[in-house]
């Protein structure tokens, strides 16, 4: 089950992801509003084994050494992006005067094909670079967990450091394309969607953009 709260500021989508057999969960981007996420999985009867980051900018890791420190779990972030968290010029906290440093950093670093057991549950890391370096998407049963790699009807920005709109569009459409129609898709940002919806309307996917670089 993936059920997902909007948090403050950016409106960075937190999802819960949960084994209904064994009530275990996994949460992921914890963007702001600490009080606010803890308060939501104290009304979900589920244990917190985890936190993962799809990516290291600031939006979806600001309320992380919060929620870590009440939950005392592991966290989980790509190997390429895990520079990004105690540096507030790389996870772009300082461009809004936030100075986000996580200075514990993460526990554990991804690459790709790592799988995750949540329970019963089996979800896997697929590494969708373009974003961030060290950005990625979790597939799982209950759908995919698209990060900023890939919106309804968009793609995520590639104007900042370390982005690059051709290695997204690889991304995309080397590896989340070849998924069925029927995925869910999950965001970091706006409303869900699926693989089939975005492979039919998704401009980016059409070639309708501007290279930016």
């Amino acid at each position: 089950m993936i059920e997902g709260i909007k948090t403050p500021g950016m409106g960075t989508n937190c999802y819960l992801v949960s084994c209904p057999e064994t009530k275990k969960a996994l949460l992921v981007d914890p963007g702001a509003g600490a009080e606010g996420i803890l308060e939501w999985i104290s009304q979900k009867n589920v244990e917190v084994i985890g936190i993962l980051l799809t990516h290291g900018h600031y939006d979806h890791i600001g309320a992380l050494e919060e929620v870590r420190d009440a939950l005392k779990v592991k966290v989980y972030i790509h190997r390429d992006d895990a520079p990004m968290l105690a540096d507030p010029q790389k996870n772009l906290s300082a461009y809004g005067g936030r100075n986000i440093r996580v200075e514990k950093g993460a526990d554990v670093l991804l690459q790709e094909n790592d799988v995750l057991e949540i329970g019963q549950l089996t979800y896997t890391v697929l590494h969708t670079p373009g974003h961030t370096p060290g950005c990625i998407c979790l597939l799982g049963p209950d759908g995919l967990l698209s990060g900023d790699t890939l919106f309804c009807r968009s793609i995520g920005r590639t104007d900042f450091p370390g982005g690059s709109m051709l290695n997204i569009l690889n991304s995309i459409n080397g590896k989340l394309m070849l998924l069925r129609d029927e995925t869910k898709v999950f965001p970091g940002h706006e409303s869900t969607t699926t693989i089939g919806e975005e492979r039919r309307y998704n401009p980016y996917l059409n070639g309708d953009y501007e290279d930016d670089e």
